[in-house]
């Protein structure tokens, strides 16, 4: 078994997998990936996979190493993970609240620290990934940092690391927002009168179908938005409710964000 790999993914859940597809999908050899994660199963053929870090073989290296293990059990983690920290080396996290100082503590301050937050719809290749990097990162290692993420959607760059918990909440937490809004939707079809499963159809399809178009228009949303409401109609009576002052959505949105962005600070600790 070789030592030196390209990739070492650490937790291969659900955005750890999502990500492993992603990189194969774009030609990235699964000789050249080692997965640590004790319940990791049904790997693409090739792809190394052991179940501790305690099982690298002596002398092991990596480009990069992707932390997707859940934020709250990354202070255990990182220690075993010093073995690998080298000028060459990245350490890629995607854990939500884990600022870059936590990572160089658990890590050593040597260590090079990219954080990431990607969100769910990188499993099917339409994520939204920010990264944030640390001191010490070279150009080079920030483009390839940049290059695994977009196999999985777009990606930005942030300089002001603070605003990492803000994105989290926008984009990171996003996709649950969408789906409750699909789950009110339906809920509200129904009583309205429509039978259950035509109304679930209905809120799907039309979200999934403005979402697909709003992803190809390069008009701002607030534009498509105008664009399907006429005045005095039935899309400018829900609005109304949906954009008022008191109670409206931009209200209820802008209490989840702060929400999601304090819960943020909050795992930091």
């Amino acid at each position: 078994m070789t030592s030196s790999y390209a990739l070492v993914l650490v937790g291969c859940g659900k955005m750890g997998g999502a990500m492993l597809d992603g990189w194969l999908a774009e030609g990235v050899s699964p000789q050249s990936v080692l997965v640590i994660d004790p319940f990791a199963k049904d790997l693409p053929a090739g792809v190394t996979v052991i179940p501790s870090a305690d099982q690298m073989p002596a002398g092991t290296s990596a480009q990069v190493v992707v932390l997707a293990v859940k934020p709250q059990m990354m202070a255990d983690v990182l220690p075993l993970y010093r073995p690998l920290v080298s000028p060459d080396t990245v350490f890629l996290s995607i854990a939500a609240g884990k600022t870059i100082a936590f990572f160089r503590q658990g890590l050593g301050e040597q260590a090079i620290i990219v954080r990431a937050m990607p969100n769910t719809p990188a499993a099917i290749g339409r994520g939204m990934t920010v990264l944030c990097a640390g001191p010490g990162i070279s150009e080079s290692q920030k483009v390839h940092c940049a290059t695994l993420l977009k196999a999985t959607g777009a990606v930005a760059w942030l300089e002001d690391e603070s605003l990492m918990d803000a994105v989290t909440a926008v984009s990171g937490s996003g996709p649950a927002y969408v789906f409750h809004m699909v789950e009110a939707m339906a809920q509200a079809g129904i009583a309205m009168g429509l039978p259950a499963d035509l109304s679930m159809l209905l809120a799907r399809q039309t979200v999934a179908g403005a979402g697909e178009l709003l992803h190809q228009s390069d008009l701002p949303a607030g534009q498509l938005r105008q664009n399907v409401t006429s005045p005095g109609g039935t899309t400018a009576a829900a609005l109304d409710i949906l954009m008022s002052a008191d109670g409206g959505l931009p209200d209820v949105m802008g209490k989840a964000i702060a929400a999601a962005t304090r819960r943020g600070k909050e795992l930091a600790g």
